[in-house]
């Protein structure tokens, strides 16, 4: 008898043995890839070694205040971000036509270069083309009729043509303003005629400059001094002059100008000093483009880029 239970028992260790060793094998594989799991959404990252040679912070050699009738104005660095002079650089004034840098950048999101858009709202509100409905246009000639001659009929066409129209527009422009830690910005419309719903501060605005000109399609409109566009029929044509005065003169490329009798004379100018782009807006002026000079003699040929922060 005690061989037979002792043959049975003996039986059924061999036949449950395989079933305990795949369970003990499974808890152990489980537990295993939990902890690799944990570890590696857990561990420490090394930090990014970044060479000394690309540590360089401007500075200006020779300091002076330069005396500007703008309320507002700011010069920046825009690779560092780094501010160079500023006056007033957090106090918000209306945008005018510099919304239509970020008009410009939602719509290269959206939009490719040959991509027909039709005009689908005529206006005549302030300065215009006089493109009229059910005109259709590339995205490409509209770019640049709204960044050269700032077209406020471009503008809006380019803004009706996104899926939802002008107002879900408008929320991505301002949904871009945040993503880019814009938080004294805010649009109201694509053209930026909106005076108290439009507005930024010179220091916002120099960082969206920055922003905007690592985009190549934008970067080659705003250098543009002349461009001949026309509607898809090619029967509508259209000369197209931009309105920087200062483009082409000591390394100025870019980008915006802007006005409203509120807002006054607004202009974002991108500069390249010594290989490095440098961004200098000023709000509220009297005299953009003399104020800007002014801002610009201040760093001609006076910057210096030191290997650590002084």
């Amino acid at each position: 008898m005690k061989d037979f239970l002792h043959k049975y028992n003996f039986k059924i260790f061999f036949s449950y043995f395989p079933i305990v060793l795949f369970s003990v094998f499974l808890v152990f594989f489980v537990l295993t890839y939990a902890l690799s799991f944990y570890l590696t959404k857990n561990q420490i990252q090394k930090a990014p070694v970044i060479s000394s040679s690309d540590l360089r912070y401007p500075i200006i050699k020779t300091e002076f205040v330069p005396q500007i009738s703008a309320k507002g104005a700011i010069i920046m660095d825009a690779d560092s971000k780094i501010v160079l002079y500023s006056k007033n650089p957090d106090i918000r004034f209306s945008t005018a036509s510099t919304t239509k840098i970020m008009t410009a950048l939602v719509g290269l999101e959206q939009f490719k270069q040959d991509d027909i858009l039709t005009v689908i709202n005529a206006t005549s509100e302030g300065a215009v083309l006089g493109l009229f409905k059910g005109q259709s246009f590339t995205f490409k000639n509209l770019l640049y009729a709204m960044l050269l001659p700032s077209a406020n009929d471009a503008a809006l066409a380019i803004a009706d043509n996104y899926p939802g129209g002008e107002n879900a527009f408008v929320l991505q422009m301002n949904k871009k303003a945040k993503d880019f830690n814009l938080s004294n910005t805010h649009y109201g419309d694509a053209s930026g005629l909106f005076d108290q719903e439009n507005y930024t501060t010179p220091f916002d605005l120099a960082r969206l400059a920055a922003f905007s000109i690592q985009n190549e399609n934008l970067r080659k409109t705003v250098s543009t001094k002349q461009e001949v566009i026309t509607d898809i029929t090619g029967t509508n044509v259209y000369y197209l002059n931009n309105l920087n005065k200062l483009l082409g003169i000591d390394g100025v490329n870019g980008i915006k100008t802007g006005y409203t009798e509120e807002a006054g004379q607004v202009l974002v100018t991108s500069k390249v000093e010594k290989g490095k782009t440098i961004i200098v807006v000023v709000m509220g002026s009297e005299d953009r483009f003399s104020d800007t000079q002014k801002l610009l003699s201040l760093i001609n040929n006076n910057l210096t880029y030191l290997p650590i922060h002084p």
